[in-house]
Parts: C-alpha cells; sequence; structure tokens
C-alpha cells in the first residue's frame, strides 16, 4: 500500500481541521481514438457526464503482512468501520460498499450499517476486487472510486476531488491523487513514488526513488511525490482493465497501475496536501491512535 509518514504536529492540525485543497496538477488524456469515441458516447447518451459514482473499499482477510487486518480495532472500532465511515463524508458518491471474499468481515460490515458485495477469492487485487463487485450491482454507475481499506483517516475531501478530476476530463479513463514525500519515506519500498510530465500525466510508479540522481541522494530541493493508494476509473475502462493481461512492469514493481500505463493509457493525477495515515503492519495501528487521541478523533 501507499503510505506517507506522520509529519509535525502544527502540520497536522491543520491537516485534520480545515479541508484539504486539492490541486489538479493537468489533463489526461484517454490513449488513442477509441477512449475518445467513448468519451463522446457517454456525452451523447447523458446531460451529465459521468454523474453516478460508486465508492467501493476492497477488503480481504488473507493479508500477508497483517493477517485479518480490516477488523483490527482502532479505538474500539474495526478498520473498516473507520474507513467506511470517512468514505461516507464524500459528497460525490451517490453510494459506498465493501467489497471482500471473507464472511467474518461480511458479518461486521453488516453489523455497522454497510452494504456488502462478495466476491471470489481469486481477485487479485483491488482493482479487479472493484471490478467485480461492480458487476453484481443492480445499479449502473459511471464511476468507481477504488477506496483502500486501511486508510482509517482518508480524507472524504480526497474522494471528492479524483471524482471532479476524473468528470472534468472527458477523455480521462483514471484519476489518482499524490502528495509530498518526506525524505525519510525516499527509500522505503511500501512508500509507492509517482512522476509526472509538465501537464499532469503520469509518466511512472515506483517502489524506488524517482527520480534518482547520479548522487544516490535524496534532493532535499526536489518536490519528490509520493502516490495514494485512492484512484477511480470510468466504469467502461474499469471492465477493460480486468481483462488485460499482467504485464512486465506491473508484475515486477507489484503495482496494478503500471498495466495501465504500459497498455498506453495516461492518468489524471491531482496533487493533494495530506497526511497518508495508513496501516501496513500492526505496529501502525498504535501510531494510528496516538494521532487520534491527539486530534480528538473518535
Amino acid at each position: 500500500m501507499d503510505r506517507a509518514s506522520r509529519s509535525s504536529s502544527s502540520s497536522s492540525d491543520s491537516s485534520f481541521s480545515s479541508t484539504k485543497a486539492w490541486i489538479v496538477h493537468g489533463i489526461v488524456a484517454g490513449a488513442a481514438i477509441a477512449a475518445a469515441l467513448a468519451a463522446r458516447t457517454y456525452l451523447g447518451g447523458s446531460r451529465k457526464f459521468r454523474s453516478r459514482v460508486v465508492g467501493i473499499i476492497p477488503a480481504r482477510f488473507a493479508s500477508s503482512r497483517f493477517p485479518g487486518k480490516p477488523l483490527v480495532q482502532i479505538l474500539g472500532k474495526p478498520m473498516i468501520q473507520r474507513t467506511w465511515e470517512r468514505a461516507k463524508l464524500a459528497t460525490s458518491l451517490n453510494h459506498v460498499v465493501v467489497a471482500t471474499d471473507d464472511e467474518k468481515i461480511a458479518e461486521c460490515c453488516r453489523g455497522f450499517g454497510a452494504d456488502v458485495i462478495m466476491t471470489s477469492e481469486s481477485c487479485r487485487n483491488g482493482t479487479e476486487r472493484c471490478n467485480e463487485a461492480l458487476q453484481k450491482l443492480q445499479q449502473k454507475y459511471d464511476v468507481v472510486v477504488n477506496i483502500q481499506g486501511d486508510e482509517p483517516l482518508i480524507e472524504p475531501e480526497i474522494i471528492d476531488g479524483i471524482v471532479k478530476a476524473l468528470q472534468a476530463a472527458p477523455d480521462a479513463v483514471f484519476s489518482t491523487a499524490v502528495t509530498a514525500l518526506k525524505p525519510e519515506d525516499a527509500f522505503d519500498p511500501n512508500r509507492v513514488k509517482c512522476v509526472v510530465d509538465n501537464k499532469g500525466y503520469a509518466i511512472y510508479f515506483s517502489r524506488g526513488l524517482i527520480p534518482y540522481n547520479k548522487s544516490g541522494k535524496v534532493n532535499p530541493r526536489f518536490p519528490y511525490m509520493l502516490h495514494l493508494g485512492i484512484q477511480s476509473y470510468d466504469t467502461k475502462f474499469l471492465k477493460l482493465y480486468a481483462e488485460l493481461p499482467p504485464t512486465p512492469l506491473q508484475l515486477e514493481e507489484d503495482l496494478e497501475q503500471l498495466k495501465v500505463l504500459e497498455n498506453g493509457y495516461k492518468m489524471k493525477v491531482i496533487k493533494v496536501d495530506h497526511e497518508a495515515h495508513g496501516v501496513d503492519s500492526p505496529e501502525d495501528v498504535e501510531k494510528i491512535e496516538a494521532l487520534m487521541r491527539e486530534h480528538n478523533l473518535s
């Protein structure tokens, strides 16, 4: 998962007390004429482009690094519940569901009022799980937001930001968000880095530091960017994505978004002011709880 470390308490106070500003880096066009034609088809059949949006929280029990992670208690509530409650605050989402292959997770989610879609154990990543869940929903949607279940402090403004970015770009098929990378996370493979061109198109994502200079050291003056796990897709593209075979870069880096780039599609990237407090390991739970106590987040 893509994570940023904690910053100073003063910046965190600002982060939690005010609405997060998000800055659109550029317009991302879909690859080739087919994407443009698909956009025209959407526009011709609807007065408002991509108006129906569903948030899907993929959750699995069998995590290699942290088994049962979605059900871990964070100040008295399961982590998946805290993520769901934050997602429900996003004004752009018409519906929020949890997609899981585990009955224990499903039972827990139904207990706090979430809608649950059961998916197969064969899903290789969260994107595939989102696509399977989408096919099982009765309501039709234009945009799917993949919301990481281990981000219990995700800001609803970021969800709204990537949705609006995709809605504003008819030729885009994918949108995501980045934030400033902390120097101490530069060589952490769990912190995925992103580089974009001068029009805001994603060039590459990597677990290594990118760009990487000749000195092999972090340049304190360079604005390195951290990729946040949240992403949104045009639903037609999501169906296509699931049918595309894995690609070499995707497999080497173990990053599903690289399959999009390797197949010639482009992504719209927005930059946000965000402290990404994700849970990768049991040790992260204590950090999250301490942060929540510090900012009186119940």
